[in-house]
């Protein structure tokens, strides 16, 4: 098929010059894999070729995984989207907006109007922030020596809001407390939870909080670019022994098993012969659940970790259960109503239930939002398009 080499090419192309250190790409419709590859390196200061199967840490690609999980209690009636969280998670109780700081510079509080809802968590409408794209709240941590959330300590998430829940949108660490409320409610710590519910019965053995001995000869390393635009390997691994597991950020997996989840959102709820989730609770996770609000930019605090994130700034995006959904079709072809998300160290993918296609595109760099890795993800995405229309779903793999 044309566009397999199409989006060969680019890929090849791209790892070739260096512009991104080695990428897995795949696509699927909801029953079969229509492309696959895997170019560049594993690691730019090692001999080792990138593989299909290697292993990468895809970040926020956990939110939708998480939300899943936390979906199937809902269904169970064992967590609510729309009761007050703060029941069944203390710290979220008596939630505190930031309001800027004094003339000692000490962080100035006050109640917040209206209680956290899952929904709220699920939606990033509850007001929590990321200090990567919020510098008070990064002088918020800063002054009282409130650890990252990147350190998988539960003094991270001990934080205020930035606004009152319910009234905009802003991305942050809503996910870790749907991971805490699975806990709570289901008696398991997150990864045996997910483990058990999702992964177990997807058949995603490759995907984890913990990178076991056979994920690890598959690792592929982080790499950051310098200001020069030349990229470098650089030491990065997550807490192996974290105090709790990042619902919005812990795992590691593999193109092939998340694609196994995407699929699964394709299918109604259904995967590897199980059906993890209802038909109905599948649609309601892909609405717009955050009503007359959008998603905003996304303006950075930390270049070092992540550039501006503006994504389709023609058009209003909203959020799901937990995904971005476009309102109107993209350059590349995708859909309006599709749904997708990203990890920091540029991972991403989307669903596209309209055309029955999903993608999973994987790299491991930073800062996020890289432009030579978002026109990667653009010319493999626009390929996957250009196949299907050419061939109405004849498999390019």
């Amino acid at each position: 098929m044309q566009s397999k080499a199409q989006i060969d090419e680019i890929l090849r192309k791209a790892s070739d010059a260096k512009d991104i250190p080695g990428v897995v790409a795949i696509a699927a419709s909801g029953d079969d894999v229509l492309y696959q590859s895997a170019f560049g390196k594993r690691d730019l200061s090692k001999p080792d070729a990138m593989t299909a199967d290697s292993v990468f840490w895809i970040a926020s690609m956990t939110k939708a995984v998480t939300s899943a999980g936390a979906m199937q209690l809902v269904e169970q009636g064992k967590l609510s989207l729309d009761a007050p969280i703060g029941s069944l998670l203390p710290d979220l109780a008596k939630p505190q907006v930031l309001e800027g700081f004094d003339a000692k510079g000490e962080p100035k509080l006050r109640p917040a109007k209206g209680a956290i809802t899952l929904r709220h968590l699920m939606t990033h409408t509850a007001g929590f922030c990321y200090d990567m794209w919020n510098g008070e709240f990064g002088r918020y941590m800063e002054k009282t020596g409130t650890p990252g959330i990147i350190t998988c300590q539960n003094a991270a998430l001990k934080t205020p809001i930035m606004t009152d829940p319910g009234t905009r949108w802003e991305y942050g660490t809503n996910i870790d407390f749907v991971g805490k409320a699975v806990e709570a409610v289901s008696g398991k710590r997150l990864d045996a939870y997910l483990r058990d519910n999702l992964f177990a019965p997807l058949g995603m053995s490759d995907t984890g909080f913990e990178i076991t001995d056979d994920m690890r000869k598959r690792l592929v390393g982080v790499h950051a670019r310098g200001e020069d635009g030349q990229l470098a390997a650089m030491p990065f691994e997550l807490e192996q022994n974290p105090e709790f597991h990042m619902g919005g950020g812990g795992l590691y997996s593999t193109a092939a098993d998340y694609i196994k989840f995407t699929q699964m959102i394709l299918n109604k709820g259904r995967g590897n012969g199980n059906q993890v989730l209802k038909s109905e609770t599948v649609a309601m996770m892909g609405q717009n659940q955050m009503g007359d609000l959008n998603m905003t930019k996304m303006t950075t605090a930390a270049p070092v970790y992540t550039n501006d994130v503006d994504l389709y700034p023609d058009q209003a995006k909203k959020w799901g259960l937990s995904f971005m959904i476009n309102t109107a079709k993209t350059a590349e072809g995708r859909s309006a109503g599709s749904l997708a998300w990203a990890g920091l160290a540029n991972t991403y993918y989307w669903i596209d239930p309209a055309r029955d296609v999903t993608g999973v595109i994987l790299m491991q760099l930073l800062p996020f939002a890289d432009a030579k890795c978002l026109q990667a993800f653009a010319g493999f995405e626009r390929g996957v398009y250009t196949g299907l229309d050419a061939g109405s779903g004849q498999k390019a793999a």
